[in-house]
């Protein structure tokens, strides 16, 4: 009787940038494109789902493409206010960082919260300090007279303006999912937040089980749109869970969506992957850019899934 020989299932890479009512630009989707290959480059010479997330994010921060790390938006009082997060499926390790200023990267700082601290979240000045202390890059401050301006000398926006903005803005979470040639699987998330939001606000991004999860029995997603709905029903650990109670990725998805719409009328999309290797690009915003890879042919980079 011949003996079966177990195969690891194909190594792939997801990314975004974001799902809302605009469709990407050309730069965007370049962008996109060259993470998906970078995450592929990573996996190929066997190393982990958690070095290619953080390296594809790493990358889309520093574009300065898209809202998150250097191109982050600024917040009311005109500070640029960042969260990011990063888990990994083998042993449930996570780590996240909200409200960080000044850092390129936050994804960095979230995976030095998950390997150099016993803590999965870190907020505030202290999250900054922590980046600081481990000489992450910085971004170039503003002049100081402004950042330090107060909201009585900088004039707000009407509300027809604001409504406008929200309309015609993106919900700029960049994320990335990755399965290694080990079978293991990593997800991330890092965000400059949402338009005209509160100084102080934190969205789902740095939060685990709401925007990022990661479990090698379950799968691993990210989630992109308004962070308030995202928050309410803990997305993506709700698609791990259906998934880990035998859901496919598209269904889990499609389930988890439909409630997040149908419930509280809430705006996202995500990244999915089980850990056999099937995957799910999903949305209910009228786009979402985002790409996959297992390096065979060429990255598919798309507005619409």
């Amino acid at each position: 009787m011949k003996s079966l020989r177990l195969t690891r299932p194909t190594w792939r890479v997801l990314a975004h940038g974001g799902a809302g009512p605009r469709r990407s630009t050309a730069a965007q989707r370049t962008c996109l494109t060259e993470v998906l290959i970078l995450g592929s480059n990573i996996l190929q010479v066997g190393q982990s789902a958690l070095d290619a997330v953080e390296a594809m994010i790493r990358h889309l921060e520093d574009s300065g493409l898209f809202n998150a790390g250097s191109g982050s938006r600024r917040q009311l009082d005109g500070v640029q206010r960042m969260d990011a997060s990063i888990m990994e499926g083998k042993e449930l390790r996570a780590g996240g960082v909200a409200t960080l200023e000044l850092v390129r990267n936050p994804i960095m700082a979230a995976r030095l919260v998950m390997e150099e601290t016993d803590h999965v979240l870190v907020v505030g000045q202290q999250a900054t300090r922590l980046a600081r202390h481990f000489g992450l890059p910085r971004i170039h401050s503003v002049k100081k007279a402004a950042r330090q301006s107060s909201g009585k000398h900088r004039p707000l926006p009407n509300e027809k303006t604001l409504t406008l903005y929200k309309k015609m803005a993106q919900y700029g979470t960049v994320g990335a999912v990755a399965l290694d040639q080990h079978g293991h699987l990593a997800a991330g998330a890092s965000t400059g937040g949402v338009p005209v939001m509160l100084p102080g606000r934190v969205g789902d991004s740095p939060l685990i089980g709401s925007g990022v999860y990661a479990d090698n029995r379950a799968g691993a997603i990210s989630m992109t749109g308004l962070g308030e709905g995202i928050i309410r029903l803990a997305l993506a650990k709700q698609i791990a869970s259906a998934m880990e109670n035998g859901r496919s990725p598209v269904q889990a998805a499609r389930q988890s969506l439909n409630k997040l719409v149908n419930r509280i009328q809430g705006q996202a999309g995500c990244l999915v992957m089980a850990p056999d290797g099937r995957f799910a690009i999903r949305h209910v915003t009228p786009f979402m850019s985002a790409g996959h890879w297992n390096g065979k042919g060429n990255p598919i980079v798309n507005d619409k899934f």
